[in-house]
């Protein structure tokens, strides 16, 4: 596998634990911290030229997501985050266990409560709180309604398989050149306990 692109700056140099899985199209600048464990997708960028970005222990950034605060901030992802595709966080707080859907946008000085979900292509604006256990969704953001145990659940069973996916990922993932033809019985990834929340809600239903 390709070695991780990771720049220093100002002499700042990006902190990866070693139990952590950066993929290597990644872009880890100056001051950044990826704890134990944290999973960093394809193409994430964390821009760590201003202020100081921090993942905490099992925390996850997916693909294409941004990361980067002002001068002086510290912008952070605390134990068991989970950061959907493509969501930007700027020189905001994400609490524990606590979820930013797909291509949400989380403003400076913004504060993400324990175990709250903000929905996809949210946008929070600067300095707003969104309480503990809460869905926040629209433009701008807003508190729909308190999220249930089952949802919860959900969430944290959802950030197990990205921890998990770290492991994987460091046990198996390697660069390899395409195949030209589909095998014969081609395998393929089993995940049964992967269910979106949709599903998992009609299923409990019926």
């Amino acid at each position: 596998m390709k070695p991780l692109r990771v720049y220093a700056i100002d002499g700042i140099v990006p902190v990866v634990d070693p139990t952590a899985f950066v993929h290597p199209s990644a872009v880890l600048i100056g001051d950044v911290i990826v704890g134990p464990g944290c999973y960093v997708g394809p193409c994430a960028s964390l821009r760590g030229d201003f202020g100081r970005l921090i993942l905490e222990r099992g925390a996850n950034l997916q693909d294409t997501c941004v990361m980067h605060g002002f001068p002086g901030t510290d912008t952070v992802v605390e134990e068991d985050g989970h950061i959907g595709h493509g969501a930007v966080l700027h020189g905001c707080r994400v609490g524990k266990n606590a979820l930013i859907g797909m291509n949400a946008v989380i403003m400076d000085n913004a504060v993400i409560g324990e175990s709250a979900i903000v929905a996809a292509s949210a946008f929070v604006k600067a300095g707003v709180e969104i309480p503990a256990r809460s869905l926040a969704a629209g433009m701008p953001a807003k508190v729909i309604r308190q999220l249930s145990d089952e949802e919860i659940t959900w969430k944290t069973e959802g950030t197990h398989t990205y921890q998990d996916l770290t492991r994987r990922c460091l046990a198996t993932m390697v660069e390899c050149e395409p195949l030209t033809a589909i095998e014969a019985d081609r395998p393929r990834i089993h995940l049964p306990d992967v269910i979106p929340l949709v599903e998992l809600k009609k299923n409990n239903r019926a």
